[in-house]
This record gives C-alpha cells, sequence and structure tokens, in this order.
C-alpha cells in the first residue's frame, strides 16, 4: 500500500472485501474498521484453523501501530507470536522459529526458514504492506510475555491483588462486593474449595476478612489471612458470634488447606515478579504503549482461573480510577474465552467479566473476546457488544448458537436481521474470510484478512518464551524521573514520602541534641500552645515500636500564577523541621516536606500510653512562635517552586504532581481525542461532494448506454474503478450508498459515445481532485497519540504576598525506638 495515511484517520485495516458468491477477493476495496468503534466491545467466533487467532492479531497490530496498549490473555501459547516480527524478511530470522517437523520434508530447517522468510515477504507484499511497516509496529510498543505462577517469561506477583483497592471501587458498595466475593472464590478454588457465596463459610469468613481489612486500611497477602482465619479481626459475622458460626476447630482444616498451598515449592513462584499494576502493565518509561502477554497455558485450570480472576479485577479497580473519554485508550484481549464466561455457571472471573464489559466503554477499555466454542458463551451478556466477527464454524449446532446471539445482539441495537441470508453466508464461508456486523455501520461487511505482520509459527512453549524474555529479563526495571514539585501527590507517593522523611529525620535531629532523653509519658506543654500529631500507620506493630519526637510543623497555602500560560494554581505545603535549644533553635534549612494534608493532621495521639521524647526547654516559649512563623514564610519565599511540564505540540502544562509518564499520556488520549473527531468532521465535509459526483456519474453513464444501444455491433464495457484509493477505502467503509464506487478509466474509440467518454473524463479528474484535497487534510491531521519527543520543564515560583502561612505550631512526630540505638 503506497499510501499509508489512513492510519492517521484512526481506522484498522483488516482486509479487504470478498464476493462470497463468485469466491473473489476485491483487491480496489479495503476493509477499514473505526478505533472508536472497538470501545463498545467485539466477539470473534470460529473454528480451530478458520483464521481467528490471524484476524485477532491483525487488529491488535492495527492498534499498536496507532498507539494503542494491550493485555493479552493467552491461554494456548500462541499470542506470543506478536514477538517474531522481522522487518528484513531473512531466512536467517525465521530459522529459529521453525517447526523441526515441518521442516522434515523440506530439505533442512534452514531452507525450510528460507521458504517461509519468501512466503511471508511475498505475502505482505500482496498485501501491500513491507519490512517498513513492520519496523514500525515493532517500534510502537514494548512487547512483554508474562509467565504467572513461572520464571520462562517476565514472572509476576499476585501479592498486590490483595491490597487495598482505589478509592473509586471503596466507595462503591456493589463493585467492592463483587471484587472481594471474586478474590475469595479464587482463593478457594486454588485449594479445592468450590465455595458457593451465600452459604459456605468459607467464603463468607475469608470475604468477612477481606472486608474488614480494606476498611480499615490494611492490606492483605495470603500469609495474613491465614492468621485472620485463625484469629479473626471480626468478633461477629451477621448476628451470630464468629466461634459459633466457624468454631475454631472446623476452621484449622481451611487454614491447613491454605498453609500447605503457600508453602508447597511451586507457589513461590507466584509471589515474585513484576506486580499487577495496570497503568505499568499498559504504559513503559514516559508513557509509551506497552503489549503485556500473559502466556497461562503452563497452568492448570483452577490456577488459570484463579489468574484470570485476579487479572480481571485488578483492570476494574484501574479502570475506576480513570477519566472518561469517546476514543480507544486500551485494549483488553483474551484468546479463549471458553470456560470463562458461561451462560448458566458463575465462576470467578464472569462477574469481573460482566462489569467491564458494561462499564469499560465510558473509559476507553476496548474488550475482544475470542473463542472456538460457541456454545459455551453467556450471549445475554453479550448482548451490548458492537462488533461481531464471525469465521468458520465446525457444527450446526455451533451456527445455530451463534445466529442466536447475533440475532440478540441485533434487537438490543435496534437492527433488522436476516437470519436465513447470514445462515447461507456462515455456510460458505472458507479460511480467513469472516463476516463483521458492526452496530455503527449498516448491514454486513464479508471480508478476507489481511496477512499478519507477526510471523504465525503456532503456539510458543516455555523455552522458546525464554529465549524471547532474556534480553528484557536483565533490564526490564527501570526508574521513571519525576519533576520536584510542593504540590501533594497520590496517596501511595505520600506514604514513600513519609518513609523518605522518616529516615532524613533520624539522621538530622536527636543524635547530637543532649536536651533530649529517653522516652516517657506526655509532658506537659502550656495551653496555649497548639500541638498536632503526624499520624501512625494503622499497624499495630508500628504504635508499639513507636515514639513520638518534637518537632515544629509549618503549613502554608502557596498560589502559582501565570497569566501568560493561564497557570493558576493554589497549592498546600506542609514542613517539619527539628527544634533545639541551640542560638538557632528552628533552622528551616533543615525542613522536610511531609506527604499529608492538613485534614490528616490528628490532635490527639495514637493510644493514650504513647511514649513521648521530653522537649528542648525552647518549644514552651510562646513569643518564639511568631519569629519562626516569620522565619517560615521567607526561607518558603525563597525556596518554593514548582516544576511543570510542557508539551511543544500543545502547548499543554502538566499538573502539580504529575509524572512525566502520566502527563504524556493524559496529553496523547486528548490528541487521539481531537485526531477522531476530525476524522468524523472529514466523512461529513466530503460525503456531499462525493454524492454530487455519483449523480453525475449515473447520469452520463446512462447517456452512455443509450449510445450502446445505436451502437449493437460494440461491446463497449466501461470500467469504473477507484483503485486502493484511501479517500474510496474510508468513505466506502460507512456502506454510503450516494458514494462513488468507480470511476471511467478506459473506453473504447467510438465517435458516437465520444461525448459521455469526456464527460466521465471530466468526473473522474474531479474526483481526482477531491482525492488530492482529502490526502492534503489526511495529512494535516495530529497522529502524535503516543509522543516521544522531548518535553520541556517551566518553572515556576509564588511571589512572598502569594504565601499564606495557615499552621506554625508543636508537632508530634512518630519514630522508631530503635533510632536510640543508632
Amino acid at each position: 500500500m503506497s499510501n499509508n495515511n489512513y492510519e492517521k484517520l484512526g481506522v484498522f485495516y483488516l482486509g479487504k472485501r470478498y464476493d462470497i458468491s463468485n469466491k473473489k477477493t476485491s483487491n480496489d476495496e479495503l476493509i477499514l474498521y473505526d478505533s472508536k468503534d472497538l470501545t463498545t466491545h467485539a466477539v470473534c467466533v470460529g473454528m480451530t484453523g478458520s483464521g481467528k487467532t490471524g484476524l485477532g492479531i491483525v487488529v491488535l497490530e492495527e492498534a499498536i501501530i496507532d498507539g494503542i496498549p494491550a493485555i493479552i490473555i493467552d491461554p494456548k501459547g500462541d499470542m506470543g507470536n506478536m514477538l517474531l516480527t522481522f522487518p528484513d524478511m531473512t531466512g536467517e530470522n525465521f530459522e529459529a522459529w521453525i517447526n523441526p517437523a515441518d521442516a522434515s520434508d523440506k530439505g533442512s530447517i534452514k531452507e525450510h526458514a528460507k521458504q517461509e522468510a519468501e512466503k511471508w515477504k511475498k505475502g505482505l507484499a500482496e498485501w501491500n504492506q513491507d519490512g517498513a511497516r513492520i519496523k514500525r509496529l515493532r517500534e510502537s510498543a514494548d512487547f512483554v510475555i508474562y509467565t504467572p505462577g513461572s520464571n520462562s517469561g517476565i514472572p509476576v506477583s499476585i501479592l498486590k491483588s490483595f491490597e487495598i483497592p482505589p478509592k473509586e471501587i471503596m466507595q462503591d458498595s456493589e463493585t467492592l462486593r463483587d471484587k472481594i466475593s471474586s478474590i475469595a472464590t479464587s482463593l478457594l478454588s486454588l485449594v479445592g474449595i468450590d465455595a458457593n457465596p451465600i452459604e459456605s463459610r468459607e467464603h463468607i469468613l475469608i470475604s468477612s476478612i477481606i472486608e474488614y481489612s480494606w476498611k480499615n486500611g490494611k492490606n492483605l497477602d495470603i500469609p495474613s489471612i491465614i492468621q485472620y482465619i485463625q484469629l479473626p479481626p471480626v468478633s461477629k459475622i451477621g448476628v451470630l458470634d464468629t466461634e459459633t458460626f466457624f468454631p475454631a476447630k472446623e476452621r484449622f482444616s481451611l487454614i491447613t488447606s491454605l498453609n500447605n498451598l503457600l508453602a508447597s515449592s511451586g507457589f513461590s513462584a507466584w509471589m515474585e515478579g513484576d506486580s499487577l499494576d495496570i497503568q505499568n502493565l499498559l504504559y513503559g518509561t514516559k508513557g509509551k504503549s506497552k503489549v503485556s502477554i500473559f502466556s497461562i497455558s503452563h497452568l492448570n485450570d483452577k490456577e488459570r482461573m484463579f489468574f484470570v480472576s485476579l487479572l480481571l479485577n485488578q483492570l476494574l479497580g484501574w479502570l475506576r480510577s480513570q477519566s472518561g473519554t469517546t476514543s480507544l485508550r486500551a485494549i483488553l484481549y483474551m484468546d479463549e474465552i471458553f470456560g470463562y464466561f458461561p451462560p448458566v455457571a458463575n465462576p470467578p472471573s464472569k462477574t469481573p467479566l460482566l462489569t467491564l464489559l458494561k462499564q469499560a466503554r465510558a473509559f476507553g477499555l476496548g474488550i475482544i473476546l475470542a473463542t472456538q466454542n460457541p456454545v459455551d458463551l453467556d450471549y445475554k451478556g453479550l448482548s451490548n457488544t458492537g462488533t461481531w466477527f464471525i469465521g468458520r464454524l465446525q457444527t450446526e449446532k455451533d451456527k445455530e448458537r451463534v445466529l442466536d446471539g447475533l440475532e440478540g445482539a441485533s434487537q438490543t441495537l435496534g437492527k433488522s436481521f436476516e437470519r436465513k441470508e447470514i445462515d447461507k453466508i456462515l455456510s460458505a464461508l472458507d479460511k480467513r474470510i469472516f463476516v463483521m456486523s458492526n452496530a455503527h455501520e449498516d448491514g454486513l461487511e464479508i471480508f478476507q484478512t489481511r496477512m499478519a505482520m507477526s510471523y504465525l509459527r503456532g503456539p510458543l512453549i516455555r523455552d522458546q518464551i525464554k529465549v524471547l524474555m532474556d534480553p528484557l529479563r536483565k533490564s526490564h526495571e527501570s526508574l521513571e524521573s519525576q519533576p520536584e514539585t510542593v504540590s501533594s501527590a497520590s496517596s501511595s507517593d505520600r506514604t514513600n514520602r513519609k518513609e523518605k522523611t522518616n529516615s532524613k529525620l533520624l539522621k538530622s535531629d536527636i543524635s547530637g541534641n543532649t536536651d533530649f532523653n529517653q522516652p516517657g509519658q506526655r509532658p506537659t506543654i502550656p495551653p496555649n500552645i497548639s500541638q498536632y500529631f503526624i499520624p501512625i500507620k494503622n499497624n499495630d506493630s508500628d504504635m508499639e515500636n513507636m515514639v513520638y519526637h518534637p518537632y515544629i510543623l509549618g503549613g502554608a497555602s502557596l498560589t502559582f500564577s501565570d497569566k501568560q500560560v493561564g497557570l493558576e494554581l493554589v497549592k498546600d505545603v506542609l514542613f517539619v523541621t527539628p527544634v533545639t535549644n541551640d542560638a538557632v533553635s528552628v533552622d528551616w534549612q533543615n525542613a522536610q516536606e511531609i506527604g499529608l494534608k492538613f485534614s490528616e493532621i490528628s490532635k490527639d495521639p495514637a493510644t493514650e500510653n504513647s511514649l513521648f521524647v521530653h522537649p528542648p526547654s525552647v518549644i514552651n516559649k510562646i513569643e518564639k512562635y511568631d519569629d519562626w512563623k516569620k522565619d517560615f514564610k521567607a526561607w518558603l519565599s525563597q525556596n518554593s517552586k514548582l516544576t511543570l511540564y510542557k508539551d511543544p505540540l500543545t502547548q499543554s502544562l502538566s499538573r502539580a504532581g504529575e509524572s512525566e509518564k502520566d502527563f504524556r499520556l493524559r496529553i496523547g488520549q486528548k490528541v487521539r481525542e481531537n485526531r477522531d473527531e476530525s476524522a468524523e468532521k472529514l466523512r461529513k465535509k466530503y460525503a456531499p461532494r462525493l454524492a454530487a459526483i455519483q449523480e453525475k456519474i449515473n447520469r452520463a453513464k446512462q447517456k452512455m448506454n443509450q449510445e450502446n444501444d445505436q451502437v449493437k455491433q460494440q461491446n463497449v464495457q466501461t470500467a469504473i474503478s477507484i483503485g486502493t484509493s484511501l479517500l474510496g477505502a474510508f468513505m466506502g467503509r460507512r456502506r454510503t450508498s450516494s458514494f462513488a464506487r468507480g470511476i471511467g478509466r478506459s473506453m473504447k474509440e467510438r465517435k458516437d459515445v465520444q461525448y459521455a467518454k469526456e464527460s466521465l473524463e471530466s468526473l473522474n479528474q474531479q474526483l481526482l481532485n477531491v482525492q488530492s484535497e482529502f490526502d492534503s487534510e489526511v495529512a494535516s491531521l495530529n497522529t502524535k497519540t503516543n509522543q516521544q519527543d522531548a518535553l520541556e520543564t517551566v518553572l515556576f515560583k509564588p511571589n512572598k504576598n502569594d504565601i499564606s502561612v495557615k499552621l506554625l505550631s508543636l508537632v508530634w512526630y512518630p519514630l522508631g525506638q530503635d533510632s536510640f540505638s543508632k
């Protein structure tokens, strides 16, 4: 394809239109699928050998080139083929991936590899693709194969799945309940307990433990769950005492089963590796798109269900923390849905998947579900799916089940459904021929899939995955830089900042202060001196080991204003600094920012029996606080700054506390939305002009027919074609009845038809002019949705008048007792 400008329109090149009657592919009519349509999800159904996996990879390849990241669940091992992309397409590229059995009748592996390379090169050329496009695919994303419970690929840790979910989930009681239930069911299934959420004591107890812990701010892991089963943190379950509901002796069997699971040699692999952090699974350093393939073919059925359920719940939690969008943001692809979304049973995977299908559209997450087992699907749950890809089916039962599902989806969307006609089409499908029903388009499309750029060699075994991942294994953990900022950060960032502050404070305060002595009871402070307490983590061991140390707390509101760039930002900051009886009792040069909000500072200690270090005497002199307040404001004036990122393309500024990665993602998504809006405007702009040209062509053809009737001796045949025109493919995919599907390119010289010929040639030129105009507008579209350009940094400082000190007081900071021995 000489002109790849269609990639700037946010459409995916899937293949070419197929004439089912003549069994022939049209070289002139491209099938371009709007990326926005995928936000209403897709189902791909086809028997083994239908080309279903190939079509799935084609869709993913197009999305990746468009800067869309993907999470791929791969139960069979085929999706790792997406890493087998060779821009040079030489035999040496293919040689390591040839199946020896396939090469046995080809002479040698080397010879067979050479033949495969030639076949792939020729095949791609037939679909107007080349090594340059393969190179672009490879460079558009980072590809990683994760292997849960195994070290053959990049290992993945499940520990994050038991952590407190985002506040959006915690505040939604129904979603929280579903997540807890799914985790409990998945965990119990690993130890052979098929738990009913309503009747199973094991399920109810574990769910109660998870809910109690999360609502009390405590993360969990399997060891802590075992401990809580042994000593439940809740005294009642329902109206019954916990001991009556589930006696300790009977709980011991559950404890033993979970402990044996934890102690098994293979389970340790589940606790190591990258965490299930969806943001990091979708985006790499500086926001580059990532393709995370979870290969689970090596797991047994229970382990697969356990992991898939955890991953889907993590996706749901991530989804709820995203902003809404009208454009495609990311893709979840499941290569085989069989067993995870059945029509009657309710496995742990079904509820989160059903919730994702209902809610993901608003957040730009497109879900693609593929299966070769169409009978065992919950078609009611799929009734709102916007796109159906249907390939060759194995049995009449399969076909009838798919027709039922497709008919239900059509009725939900208010579209007509010709069952007999579609039945006839499905019965005539060959390999790589698919029927597409798209809720956003009229009618059906029958097409042949283009050739995949990835080398489809079949399932990868663990040794092959290891070969692919070994280079990445050494370097895949990379730190991401963030700009310094005085703004508040996320809850996890605040926790990390507090831990760092603790470490710095230990090095800078008590070791050289003779006024600090061994801890004792809370000292008496004059009532006109306010006191605050830094909160302790909600952990019993923390409270037992912590001692309160005296510091000076300064809190202020800083206003950063710049009319030229439209900046008007107010941020609250909190700092603590040591206090001594030295000549300079409070030196703000030693201050450390704490990542807390004003509302998070407590007026009471954690417990009545808390221990305190006696403060220096200067702390009781009220007149000193005014001096310290003035010094604090002066210090802020000299040292406060706000460093933001600036995108030179859009002139947009990052938000305070926003990392480079998150800024790139936010701007990239906005650019994508603008691109999609511009593409839609182009369709509306050119449709009337094309309709007018079509009408003129129709009249010219009528005139031509009249002349042909007068010259019966001549069989004048007019070839009207637009070739591979981008304009034709882009507008034609809408199936607009008024669109010209052909232009006159050659006609036989006849005096009687000369006028008609000149008329058609004129129309031909008009269409070429429109095509040139359209290409020019397409070229100007901004497609930098996955920005890799360097960002600028802009420094802002507040004026002294823009600093308002809100708080200056004594604060008690909790530090470990072991600080006395350091």
